[in-house]
């Protein structure tokens, strides 16, 4: 690969100081490059041509920002390379001070290419004459209280069979990617991000037996918001990997299950799923979400 689109965090990268650098190298070992920049995890949004034409995403930041930019860059549909300057960094697999040598090795071609699973949500208002929203998440689809909500009911269907109702803070519907974020600190399984499947979590559900559950990713899960209190309309929000909401109330169902995309994500070192989860959890515990 010769043609790299870097995709940088300006917080994390404070005056854009490694991003010049990678340019720098990249034109010095006869590639091209061009750069776009977000100030902040929820305020990034990328606007790259179709015409345009690039063979690797260079995203400089947290795992937060390399989810927006899978999710701002899908229609590119090119592999991604993360450079950690956060903190625990599940996504991010290369340290600002491996960039040069992997450089190279990617204007080499020496590299492997990890597809990761996503998720669709597709959104149906019970009193909207609308068309149905939908959406697609690499990490998580989740359902949370909304407002001065105590708690919230969620009635979970797999496969058009209930499979339980919640009475709880939301449930949190997570891939394998996304098994390391707000599904780890809410008491769900860790698994490997080359599986394909979906988990259910609830969290803080109010009962001692509601726990996660791991679903075949053939599955087909739907979400149905429940009426917990009359004078309140809007009992939930929905979120794609972390992003600005939007608004349930009850009867409102999501649909979920398997995109047909997948997120190209590239591999560089001989490092298992399981040694990168003992070096980046053992030193710094479990943390809620993740560092954008």
């Amino acid at each position: 690969m010769r043609r790299f689109l870097i995709a940088t965090n300006g917080v994390k990268d404070e005056n854009l100081i490694l991003s010049k650098k990678i340019i720098e190298y990249i034109s010095l070992k006869g590639g091209t490059s061009k750069q776009i920049v977000g100030n902040n995890g929820n305020g990034i949004f990328y606007e790259i041509g179709d015409k345009e034409q690039f063979d690797c995403i260079l995203a400089l930041g947290g795992d937060g920002t390399i989810l927006k930019v899978s999710r701002d860059l899908r229609n590119l549909d090119i592999p991604i390379v993360g450079v950690n300057l956060g903190t625990l960094g599940f996504l991010a697999e290369v340290e600002p001070e491996q960039i040069y040598p992997v450089i190279d090795r990617l204007l080499a071609d020496d590299y492997e290419m990890e597809p990761r699973m996503n998720i669709c949500g597709t959104i149906i208002k019970k009193e909207s004459k609308d068309l149905p929203v939908k959406d697609v998440a690499l990490n998580d689809i989740v359902v949370t209280r909304a407002g001065f909500s105590r708690i919230i009911g969620l009635k979970i269907y797999v496969n058009e069979r209930v499979l339980d109702i919640y009475e709880a803070d939301g449930v949190i519907i997570a891939t394998p990617t996304g098994s390391t974020g707000y599904n780890l600190s809410a008491g769900g399984p860790i698994v490997s991000p080359k599986t394909t499947l979906m988990i259910v979590t609830p969290i803080s559900p109010h009962s001692l037996t509601s726990k996660s559950i791991v679903l075949s990713s053939e599955d087909e899960i739907v979400i149905e918001v429940l009426r917990m209190r009359k004078a309140q309309k809007e009992e939930a929000i929905i979120s794609f990997d972390g992003q600005d909401g939007m608004k349930l109330s009850a009867g409102d169902r999501v649909r979920i299950c398997k995109a047909d995309s997948v997120t190209k994500m590239i591999k560089l070192f001989d490092l298992s799923f399981y040694e990168v989860l003992r070096e980046k959890i053992a030193p710094h515990g479990l943390k809620k979400g993740m560092d954008i």
